[in-house]
């Protein structure tokens, strides 16, 4: 019961840390919103840090399982579809899966506040999709795929476009659909770039 109840306050906090950021949220209005008074939700955590920095670490956790990080690639495709196709279930993923989309929210508020989302945002947002891909595109070369290049030039080329209109989704929602067309249409355009099929 005790962890449910920890479920509940991490569940509730990440959504309402990332439509009011961490300091306009506080904890009397979370316990509120959990129908529990904040002596009740002190049992649970220690303090509004306590929970932000738990919230983080299960957003780490949450996001390397479920999409991918440097440390767990995603297998290279054998295709230049292949390409594709892993890019497209990987963007439909983090557009549609709610906590991601919560958790992108929270570190595009909270990176100029504190310096774990500062850091968190940067991997995120930048650094982790092009270290991420670096070795794919390697593999992809190394299996007569791509044409020769900077795996790593090729990464940021590839994954700062699909990043922006993934912000975009989170910005207008309503252009989601608009948005995962044209990351397919770039992905396309990257293949007939830098493909050798």
């Amino acid at each position: 019961m005790a962890k449910d109840t920890k479920e509940r306050i991490l569940m509730a906090a990440l959504e309402m840390f990332s439509q009011n950021g961490y300091a306009g949220t506080n904890i009397r209005e979370l316990a509120a919103s959990l129908d529990m008074g904040k002596s009740s939700m002190y049992r649970h955590f220690v303090s509004k840090e306590e929970i932000w920095n738990v919230l983080l670490d299960r957003m780490i956790a949450y996001y390397r399982e479920r999409f991918g990080s440097a440390e767990h690639l995603p297998p290279a495709p054998d295709s230049l579809e292949g390409l594709v196709e892993m890019t497209m279930r990987m963007v439909d993923f983090t557009v549609h899966d709610e906590m991601i989309i919560q958790t992108r929210k929270v570190l595009a508020i909270e990176q100029f506040r504190d310096e774990r989302a500062k850091a968190l945002a940067t991997k995120h947002f930048l650094t982790g999709l092009t270290q991420m891909f670096a070795p794919v595109f390697q593999q992809m070369m190394e299996k007569n795929l791509l044409r020769q290049d900077d795996p790593e030039m090729l990464a940021f080329a590839y994954t700062a476009p699909i990043s922006a209109l993934i912000h975009l989704c989170d910005r207008e929602p309503e252009k989601t659909e608009e948005a995962m067309a044209r990351v397919e249409a770039f992905s396309r355009h990257f293949i007939k770039t830098y493909g050798k099929g």
